[in-house]
């Protein structure tokens, strides 16, 4: 009668502790370079934003690929993750907002209101530039390279 009393309140208190929500995990973290990122379950490991959900886990238990996270993109992803571009149907990893490529599309990554970007970097030279990837800075490593990259050749004479 003991062992079967032990047993039904081993039985109850493990159905409590499954219907239990746990507690949200707060993930958030700084990954190299100063980008935003994904807390592993290690607490230790801090994966850049645009990893996550990439179908290669990056998290030694693969947290960073789980259904529950990666089931409904971009809506089941923690917000910290997301930057919305200014059309509402685009969305971008928040490690790529700032990141001097084009990633919305039109530019709202690197330019908008939302963006609050800093002036380019000295990696970059500011610009109105030609090719789509970019907004309104070029790699510095593009000056000078006999290509029009800007729409004053700036590019090619200044920089």
């Amino acid at each position: 009668a003991v062992a079967l009393l032990i047993l039904a309140a081993t039985l109850a208190l493990g159905v409590t502790l499954t219907l239990l929500q746990r507690a949200p995990v707060n993930r958030f973290c700084t990954a190299p370079n100063n980008l935003t990122g994904f807390l592993c379950d290690d607490g230790v490991t801090c994966v850049p934003a645009s990893w996550v959900c990439d179908n290669i886990s990056n998290c030694r238990n693969g947290e960073d690929e789980e259904k529950q996270l990666c089931g409904d993109l971009p809506h089941s992803l923690p917000g910290y993750l997301v930057f919305p571009c200014s059309n509402p149907r685009f969305w971008v990893y928040a490690d790529q907002r700032c990141n001097g490529m084009n990633d919305c599309g039109d530019c709202s990554d690197e330019t908008g209101r939302l963006a609050a970007c800093p002036p380019c970097g000295w990696e970059w030279w500011s610009c109105s530039p030609v090719h789509y990837e970019f907004c309104s800075c070029i790699p510095r490593r593009l000056c000078q390279d006999g290509i029009q990259h800007c729409l004053d050749w700036s590019d090619e004479f200044i920089c």
